[in-house]
């Protein structure tokens, strides 16, 4: 099997923990489906040369492939660079403007992976955030770090704890990229399989999965 697959076979458990109403609503009905994926180089797809590659687009793909009514757009809202100040900051006019019926906001990376700290400010932030998220309508799923050697050199277990604390506090669903690419390892896949050159990003076999696996545990939310 390709790393992909191995990926995703590790991973056939992962779940949001949180339902997604209106995602179900609009999956149920035919009715179109608006997200809005916001982030930084990772939701970008760096190092990709292809837009099909990156995990927002093989995540659309992969729920029409599953659910044949599903009818998906997405828009990629990701900037490379983006701290998790950043990425508020472009709210207004990179995810409200397209008013989206699921927001997922990959955030973190960047805060702490070039000698950041996590505080309590900071998770402040991320709280109003997701209130404003959540007061538009769609429904939200974080998205938290990816499991490769910068991150882990870096505060990356504070910054996974404030992710996993806001998400559950909020009653909204969280995508662990964390968990996926370390079960994916303990599964036997070499620790660069998933991971590209520089040792930060996701290689094109990790963006294939993530995109695929977050499509799997959006429609297990919806059921």
């Amino acid at each position: 099997m390709s790393a992909a697959e191995i990926c995703l076979a590790a991973n056939s458990s992962l779940s949001l923990g949180a339902r997604l109403p209106r995602t179900a609503d609009h999956l149920k009905s035919g009715e179109p489906l608006k997200i809005v994926a916001i982030g930084s180089s990772s939701t970008v797809g760096l190092w990709e040369l292809r837009p099909a590659a990156t995990y927002p687009e093989v995540m659309r793909r992969e729920i029409e492939r599953l659910q044949s009514n599903a009818r998906i757009s997405v828009v990629n809202s990701g900037r490379v660079g983006d701290t998790i100040p950043d990425n508020i900051a472009r709210f207004e006019r990179d995810v409200f403007a397209f008013a989206p019926d699921l927001i997922l906001w990959q955030l973190g990376t960047n805060d702490i992976a070039w000698g950041g700290h996590v505080d309590d400010q900071l998770k402040s932030k991320v709280v109003q955030a997701v209130h404003a998220l959540k007061a538009s309508g769609a429904d939200v799923v974080l998205i938290d770090l990816q499991y490769t050697p910068m991150v882990l050199a870096s505060d990356y277990s504070r910054m996974q704890a404030l992710i996993t604390e806001v998400a559950q506090q909020e009653r909204i669903g969280l995508f662990s990229r964390f968990a996926l690419m370390r079960k994916s390892i303990d599964a036997g896949l070499a620790p660069d399989a998933l991971v590209s050159w520089d040792r930060l990003h996701n290689s094109s076999e990790g963006y294939d999965c993530i995109g695929r696996a977050l499509a799997r545990t959006i429609l297990a939310s919806t059921r």
